[in-house]
């Protein structure tokens, strides 16, 4: 029995140790090393010399200093966050009625809903980014509209700034948010907020009193799943930004394919996953710690 459930156990384990862990220690490796002009484009960290029986240990932190001694890295750093922050606070203010509204309803429009959140994950994602090119360009679906109804005089340029990245990422992560949203509201009793309204509370105060507390497992689950992947965004960015759209994921791929640095990208990398990473474990820790206490 016992050892049937440590096979359990294992499983997530070693998936995480084989396509998170290992890749992680790659990644940082690679991020001690120096460039170099050999395929791959950097130094070993171990060398062995057979005829001498020696075994050289060369460690760069180089990458690291540099990075935090140049600005342009922390302007990518910082920017990405408060791209990523952004999306996320749009994603949820437009996330929470619609979840809201599908966990109220019943039956066939319930599934109906669901299936219409879930159908964008149908159609290819990079196809979905250029599609919202064509809709936001000069000639678009939108310029078009707004001046059909006489709100503007001549086409807006909205592709190709900030603007149209915080578009591109509240449309493709929308759904990573309603579903943990509504997984949340589904689960809360009708009945707490009939007696509220029954001890005379209005709706804004049942919300915030009862509705959005109940939620907040849901509603940090969704946070946590859009800013993560938006802050190394490179698709969105790159296709619906302009070339001073500065993202770290953008910093990534030309520190990778363009300068061929990869250490330095390696570096980039593994600050990044350690910024996002350590909050998270504090998050869940805090969590774990107000279970125990309730």
């Amino acid at each position: 029995m016992r050892c049937g459930r440590y096979a359990v156990i294992s499983i997530p384990g070693l998936w995480l140790a084989v396509f998170f862990f290992i890749p992680f220690l790659v990644v940082f490796k690679i991020s001690l090393a120096e460039t170099a002009i050999a395929i791959p484009p950097y130094t070993s960290l171990l060398e062995f010399d057979l005829e001498e029986a020696l075994l050289e240990i060369s460690i760069n932190l180089g990458n690291y200093r540099y990075l935090f001694e140049d600005d342009f890295y922390l302007a990518a750093y910082l920017n990405s966050a408060k791209i990523a922050a952004i999306s996320t606070f749009f994603t949820l203010l437009i996330g929470f009625p619609m979840a809201y509204l599908i966990a109220r309803s019943h039956g066939t429009t319930r599934t109906l809903l669901l299936s219409l959140v879930i159908l964008p994950f149908w159609t290819s994602f990079l196809l979905r980014v250029y599609a919202w090119m064509g809709i936001l360009q000069k000639n678009g679906i939108v310029n078009d509209f707004l001046m059909s109804i006489g709100l503007i005089d001549t086409p807006l340029t909205i592709l190709q700034t900030d603007i149209a990245v915080y578009i591109g990422i509240v449309y493709t992560y929308l759904p990573f948010m309603v579903l943990p949203l509504y997984t949340a509201l589904e689960k809360l009793d009708g009945v707490l907020l009939e007696a509220a309204e029954d001890l005379g509370c209005k709706p804004a105060q049942t919300f915030f009193l009862i509705t959005l507390p109940l939620s907040l497992p849901g509603v940090v689950a969704g946070c946590l799943l859009v800013f993560i992947p938006a802050v190394g965004e490179f698709v969105i960015p790159a296709l619906l930004g302009g070339s001073d759209t500065l993202m770290i994921g953008r910093v990534l791929w030309d520190e990778f394919f363009l300068s061929r640095d990869w250490p330095m990208a390696s570096a980039v990398a593994t600050v990044m996953l350690i910024v996002l990473v350590l909050p998270i474990m504090l998050i869940r820790n805090n969590a774990e710690k107000q279970g125990e206490a309730a």
